[in-house]
């Protein structure tokens, strides 16, 4: 049965889906580089919610969704951006999605790193920015899980220079059990961090930020760099103090960055392995191996899809996340936290599906196409 699919000019193309799906089976974590995926959260599709209420989740399926991933061997970077911070998810439900996670993590041994930021906080000065952050990193200390200090609207709005961000860093990096996971954040992801770190002129940032890291070494375990700049990420690992890694969060050129060079390679902490994670996690595999070549050759023809869902404006590739997420049976329904369901355009959809078949993305290829179908048809796509 093929399919008709809508384009962005549009015309329609006739779309043959693929028989069967890649033979992907669960396994080890990798061995040569530390493999994060950024999960999303699945809806309470019954629940009775408004776009500015609080949040509803489906915990069996958004739990369950969590243990694919620590299947194959990937860690689970708990309530990121992926998750819909800042965009759906309010702090108590993603407090609760901590908890949840953390103690699933620990049942199974999966690896586990969780978001610690201000969004409980609509605004305040650099003290009220500081008390939100130390609200959260204790939830997450206390769940047990790693902390990731992710870049705060709050702080972006209070802060009147680079000090600024070096002070409160530097207090909470001095007060964490732990040695944690910085997170920059570019503007493309949030327009609100436009200026991170006290400059919108990224070198001057980019001093700021590797400061901040020098000061406090030994409570840094790495950092996670979503610029989407291949090259400014490369300059920075290479100036990191030795021991701090860096961990991409560029979903436009992983594969090359992951890879690394001569002087280096990134691990990885991406919301494209939340499709792609038993795939990235074979992948990896291969780098373990020795063999760069097969990793490059497994990984490479991910990056149209990747680039597809991460297309401007950037910060809704969490719907094209979600919408592959049904397709491949993760869960039943296509309804996100705050109705963001909406925030792609059929095409959009149409050409996610058709690049994430060809990769053999689907478990189960049949089902994927009727429930394509059955999207087409309540947009008015006769077939």
């Amino acid at each position: 049965m093929s399919l008709l699919l809508p384009r962005p000019d549009g015309t329609t193309v006739r779309y043959e889906p693929r028989a069967s799906p890649l033979s992907l089976t669960p396994g080890p974590a990798p061995l040569s580089r530390t493999v994060f995926s950024a999960a999303h959260v699945v809806a309470d599709p019954y629940a009775d919610t408004s776009p500015d209420g609080a949040a509803a989740l489906d915990w069996d399926a958004t739990l369950a969704f969590r243990h694919h991933l620590w299947s194959h061997g990937l860690g689970v970077a708990e309530a990121m951006d992926t998750a819909q911070r800042g965009m759906g998810l309010d702090w108590p439900t993603a407090a609760e999605l901590i908890r949840r996670s953390a103690a699933e993590a620990t049942a199974v041994g999966g690896r586990i790193a969780c978001g610690v930021g201000t969004d409980q906080l609509g605004s305040g000065g650099l003290a009220q920015v500081r008390a939100a952050y130390e609200e959260q990193l204790a939830c997450v200390e206390e769940a047990g899980a790693q902390p990731i200090l992710m870049a705060s609207r709050a702080l972006a709005a209070a802060a009147r220079s680079a000090e600024d961000y070096a002070a409160v860093y530097g207090h909470l990096l001095r007060q964490a059990c732990e040695p944690v996971i910085l997170h920059w954040l570019g503007p493309m992801f949030d327009p609100a961090l436009d200026g991170y770190w006290g400059s919108t002129d990224l070198d001057t940032a980019t001093e700021t930020f590797l400061a901040v890291i020098a000061a406090h070494p030994d409570k840094v375990d790495g950092i996670k760099v979503s610029l989407l700049d291949a090259r400014r990420e490369v300059e920075l690992r290479r100036r990191l103090p030795d021991g701090v890694r860096c961990y991409t969060g560029d979903d436009f050129h992983y594969p090359e960055l992951i890879a690394g060079d001569e002087q280096g390679f990134s691990h990885a902490l991406l919301g494209i392995f939340d499709p792609l994670g038993p795939l990235a996690a074979e992948a990896v595999r291969l780098l373990d191996e020795g063999d760069a070549d097969a990793f490059r050759a497994a990984l490479d023809p991910t990056v149209a899809l990747s680039r597809h869902l991460f297309r401007p404006p950037t910060r809704f590739y969490k719907t094209g996340v979600v919408f592959l997420a049904w397709l491949a049976g993760h869960q039943a329904h296509f309804t996100m936290v705050g109705g963001l369901q909406s925030a792609r355009s059929l095409p959009h959809f149409a050409r996610a599906y058709e690049l994430a078949d060809r990769l053999g993305l689907f478990p189960d290829p049949g089902r994927a196409e009727s429930r394509m179908r059955s999207l087409l048809t309540v947009y008015g796509v006769s077939q």
